[in-house]
């Protein structure tokens, strides 16, 4: 996010307020919750939505001819819509509802399986979390091809000549995060899908962590496939998106065999249903997905432009206290990155520190979150992660930068 963004007339006070939990306390203390780069939390506008499905319309979808079926199906559907005007995809029928973004990806290095063979290429980045690069390890074992990786330096940027020089005729696929969930770093996605494209590579871009602060427009990226998780979003776990481009979602086989994704069934054969359905074999999470869409309704109600210039200022705010502690290094300095801070204080393990923040009401991550390769690129075991949102203040950070000089004290 740029530095030169200010916010203007940004209620938070009032924000805050739609958040039930941000009430409570842990631990005798008023909660802070700084671990949103895991999990955001939900709007009573959201749970509102989650209790009406299921005080009034709960049914299965698209099979029913009675009125709560066709009553659930409608929002199902509308829900659907939301996230196509969201992301700005082309058609409704390009946006695969999944149960996270996990399942996105997963769903994609599966369905390629059919289309990669021995001596064919697939490029990941070092900044990516396990589940985009697991999943790309075990394609390339089915089918023989290759796994190569852009490196990263110091400050946890990607080396864009790096990846240049990896790009050949023989790259099928090209597969980065917008945003790393461990330090922040916002990747030049728009350079990587251009160059990606140059050599007729398709591009998958994990946006779990960009998603609560940017709105992706996928038809102005030109992406082939983007995947996000609606809990990331204050909407709830168990559901979220694969979009993909129509050519492309024509051509991959389904992921999954069952209800819904069939159009004709028979012991001899069985032929497939069209998009989206093709991809969303049985009972979905049908809340799930209304309640995905009204997140979205709520946080385009505050907007995103309003919403990355106030945790930008978070992001400064406490970047700028935490360089006062002896001994404090931050892990991710670069140029553009988000409300993620990752650090280390010293030789004290990072979880110890967690520890004594949780006794003090104040939640944050503490490890490798899920991103090893990174850590053993800093040849750390892990790291603290402050994460913030829009719902967060300076004054928790004051709080939060106390309680951490209290528990550095407490661990030398």
């Amino acid at each position: 996010m740029s530095t030169t963004q200010k916010h203007i007339d940004f209620h938070v006070e009032a924000i805050r307020k739609d958040f039930p939990i941000l009430n409570r306390e842990v631990n005798g203390k008023p909660l802070i919750y700084f671990d949103n780069a895991a999990t955001s939390q939900t709007p009573q506008q959201v749970i509102d939505v989650i209790v009406d499905y299921y005080s009034n319309y709960n049914a299965n979808i698209h099979r029913g001819v009675h009125a709560l079926s066709q009553e659930a199906t409608d929002a199902y559907e509308q829900a659907r819509i939301k996230i196509q005007k969201h992301f700005n995809a082309k058609h409704a029928h390009e946006i695969i509802y999944t149960s996270g973004t996990t399942h996105g990806i997963n769903l994609v290095a599966n369905s390629f399986s059919s289309l990669l063979k021995k001596g064919d290429e697939v490029i990941v980045s070092a900044l990516e979390h396990h589940s985009n690069i697991v999943p790309w390890q075990m394609l390339c074992e089915r089918t023989g091809a290759t796994l190569k990786v852009i490196p990263m330096n110091t400050d946890g940027e990607l080396i864009l000549s790096e990846f240049e020089r990896l790009l050949n005729a023989n790259t099928k696929l090209v597969f980065v995060n917008h945003i790393s969930n461990a330090l922040g770093t916002i990747n030049p996605i728009e350079a990587i899908i251009e160059k990606a494209h140059a050599v007729n590579a398709a591009v998958l871009v994990d946006g779990a962590q960009s998603c609560p602060h940017i709105r992706p427009d996928v038809q102005a990226l030109d992406v082939d496939f983007y995947v996000c998780s609606a809990h990331k979003i204050c909407g709830p776990t168990g559901v979220g998106m694969l979009y993909g481009k129509e050519e492309w979602l024509k051509k991959l086989p389904p992921y999954q065999g069952g209800g819904e994704m069939i159009a004709e069934v028979s012991f001899e054969k069985t032929t497939y249903a069209d998009l989206p359905h093709k991809f969303e074999a049985g009972t979905p999470n049908v809340c799930g997905g209304i309640a995905f869409g009204a997140a979205l309704d709520y946080m385009n109600a505050i907007g995103f432009d309003a919403i990355a210039s106030y945790e930008n200022e978070l992001l400064e705010y406490a970047t700028n206290q935490m360089l006062q502690i002896d001994g404090l290094k931050i892990y991710g300095t670069a140029k553009e990155k988000t409300s993620v801070i990752s650090f280390n204080v010293g030789n004290i393990h990072p979880y110890d520190i967690g520890t004594i923040l949780d006794k003090m009401g104040i939640a944050l991550r503490t490890g490798h979150h899920c991103a090893q390769p990174i850590m053993d690129f800093y040849q750390i075991p892990g790291t603290i992660r402050a994460s913030f949102m829009f719902y967060n203040t300076k004054e928790e950070i004051d709080t939060f930068i106390a309680a951490l000089k209290k528990a550095v004290m407490m661990l030398s």
